[in-house]
């Protein structure tokens, strides 16, 4: 089966298959480079990697309008039930059941803390997501770190990395990421949305296919890739 990626911005995904749709880290609202609109989306599960105002976003208004569950980290998935959304709190290394497919939590190497007050609840997460038929990775805010060959052991169809340096890895320690995680596809995110993490994703593009075999596809926001 077919899963449809669309790139919204920054680090927020739409993922859809046989007529289903979840979302990942759906900052929209006051995402300069957002290619949605909250209310245009209806998913079945609603991924956060971790408490960020920048990818927690608009997934409490989303999950209140949907009845989609937020799929989190413990702490973080308590904290939004106690904003009114749907959550379903987990950990590293679990597994979570959604309609049509299920999200594993892994490592992420980041901070996580939400608001102005800096309330820290909980700590970072990537996604392995099993949907479609496919397994994607999406790594959320990270660094480099070796356990990342134990995630491709999963069997990567797509691996989305973040490669806008000073908050997350660069684009060089991304592409180290990417002969650690050995997906079939790579798609870069968390950069140009703001200054401090411009960089140029079609020089990101040339380096990752001269040293792995991945195919590296660049969306703009807005843009879509089927991965078959």
């Amino acid at each position: 089966m077919a899963v449809t990626v669309r790139y919204l911005g920054h680090a927020a995904f739409v993922i859809e298959a046989d007529g289903k749709q979840v979302v990942i880290d759906p900052f929209l609202t006051g995402n300069p480079l957002a290619a949605a609109k909250p209310e245009e989306l209806s998913p079945v599960a609603i991924l956060v990697t971790h408490a960020h105002n920048d990818h927690v976003g608009d997934a409490v208004a989303i999950s209140k309008r949907t009845k989609a569950p937020i799929i989190a980290t413990f702490e973080l998935g308590s904290y939004l039930a106690s904003q009114g959304a749907e959550a379903i709190p987990a950990n590293h290394g679990g597994t979570v059941k959604f309609d049509g497919g299920s999200a594993k939590l892994v490592p992420a190497w980041h901070t996580s803390t939400y608001g102005d007050t800096f309330a820290a609840p909980g700590v970072p997460a990537g996604f392995v997501v099993r949907f479609g038929g496919k397994v994607l990775y999406f790594a959320g805010d990270t660094c480099l770190f070796g356990d990342m060959a134990l995630i491709g052991e999963e069997g990567l169809d797509l691996a989305v990395l973040p490669i806008g340096d000073h908050f997350t890895m660069g684009p060089a320690d991304a592409v180290r990421a990417v002969k650690l995680l050995k997906p079939r596809v790579v798609i870069p995110c968390h950069y140009n949305t703001f200054p401090p993490i411009q960089q140029d994703p079609h020089a990101f593009k040339r380096d990752v296919e001269a040293q792995t075999e991945a195919v590296c596809v660049v969306l703009a926001p807005g843009e879509q890739y089927t991965l078959a």
